[in-house]
């Protein structure tokens, strides 16, 4: 087995005691006379679709024993796993900075040579590209499906009150307004839970600063003090619509206030809606891509890869994994995701999309898509603390010259390698 470099951020205090909980898992078969495939998924809200996907792999293969575990803190254990050199076959993880350190880690397989990749969407492969540190040769993951964030609106309210869905910043703005005027509460913010500040800020960050600004920063070519302004700025106009005091209410209250009519629209995506209905099962949900430009040819639906597998580089059977994902890839599963998990397909086929993405579908089928910003921050920085903070204290140069500070110490060794690949390579 080739030699590992694991980065050294997979280290997590405690972590080993969490991995030990996996040790050995798929030897169960060991003497069925099938080639054993462990997958490891870290989504703890789909157990019951690939408990069942599992089961149906199992039923129709006659040569492969599929084994799936969905543990809580997948990623932990993932990553302890792996310090272990103890690897399954494949990982189901999602396109964020994880991905990142695994690709940069060589314990991930190339699988160019994988013939199902020719059926994903090419905005979904670039995603994942992008968040490469520094380019690497080949494609280490089959993009599954993916989520989408902007404005979750209360459609029979829109309706009643013949409101139109906006195309612009300001369009936006005086939608508020209108709905303001007519006495309803435009906005609910979950603030106190800080991870959904983030929501808001990714919807608007992808109109407004470059898809690739976070390699552009570590390439020395801007800083995010002169790509961000706007956004933060534009950050401080929305919460004047929300609710007093966003900073006490969480993530169930915004979620509940929306569902009981509280709020006309609420600034998350689409992965909220079943926790919304789990209080209005009959409300009529619709959304729209967060119109954050003065123009609307320069909105771009905040999408990224909530779910992709990587067959692992420690892999004996990679045929065999490759059979495990022409199932996954197989259009009733991917319909069946889907329809569980209020998902988008990565896969280029025509799809049943749940209603309450209706208003993003033009985006969907064009592919004009990018990636959460928040999938390249490190979790040391805990950018959505500081969000929240900057809101709190409304001071736009504290705040932008906090995130470069932090940048510069948090990304130094990847900064370093891409300097160090530049000079081999060029730009």
């Amino acid at each position: 087995m080739k030699h590992r470099k694991l980065t050294l951020c997979f280290f997590l205090t405690g972590s080993m005691l969490a991995g030990a909980m996996l040790t050995g898992c798929g030897s169960g078969n060991a003497d069925s006379g099938k080639i054993e495939i462990e997958m490891v998924q870290f989504k703890p809200e789909a157990v019951e679709v690939f408990e069942r996907l599992e089961e149906e792999f199992n039923r129709t293969h006659d040569n492969i024993h599929l084994t799936i575990d969905s543990p809580n803190d997948a990623t932990t254990i993932l990553k302890t796993r792996f310090i272990r050199e103890d690897y399954p076959d494949i990982i189901g993880i999602g396109g964020d900075i994880n991905y990142s350190y695994f690709v940069d880690s060589d314990i991930l397989a190339d699988i160019s040579d994988y013939p199902g990749l020719a059926s994903i969407k090419p905005s979904y492969i670039d995603i994942l590209e992008q968040l490469e540190f520094v380019p690497t040769e080949g494609t280490f993951g089959l993009p599954y499906v993916s989520n989408a964030a902007g404005v979750l609106y209360n459609r029979t309210m829109f309706q009643e009150n013949g409101w139109e869905i906006p195309s612009t910043w300001n369009e936006f703005l005086t939608l508020c307004d209108n709905i303001r005027s007519a006495g309803v509460q435009p906005l609910y913010f979950g603030f106190k839970d800080t991870w959904t500040c983030l929501a808001p800020w990714n919807a608007l960050a992808v109109d407004l600063a470059p898809a690739d600004v976070c390699r552009q920063v570590n390439r020395g070519k801007t800083t995010f003090t002169a790509e961000y302004r706007e956004i933060a700025e534009k950050m401080q106009q929305l919460i004047t619509y929300g609710q007093d005091g966003p900073f006490a209410y969480g993530y169930n209250d915004a979620c509940t206030a929306f569902a009981n009519g509280e709020s006309a629209m609420f600034t998350i995506g689409s992965y909220a809606v079943p926790q919304i209905k789990s209080v209005n099962p009959d409300m009529d949900i619709d959304s729209f891509v967060m119109p954050g430009n003065d123009s609307a040819d320069g909105n771009v639906l905040n999408s990224g890869v909530d779910l992709l597998f990587s067959v692992m580089d420690a892999c004996q059977h990679k045929e065999a994994a490759y059979e495990v994902l022409d199932f996954l890839l197989e259009h009733d599963n991917v319909q069946y995701y889907l329809d569980q998990q209020n998902a988008i397909s990565c896969k280029d086929e025509e799809f049943q999309l749940a209603p309450m993405l209706d208003g993003m579908k033009e985006f969907i089928s064009a592919g004009k898509m990018a990636d959460y910003q928040d999938h390249y921050y490190p979790s040391e920085m805990s950018v959505d603390a500081q969000i929240q903070t900057f809101l709190i204290n409304q001071d736009v140069d504290a705040f932008l010259a906090k995130f470069d500070k932090d940048w510069l110490r948090y990304n130094r060794d990847i900064i370093r390698k891409v300097e160090d690949y530049e000079k081999q390579h060029g730009e």
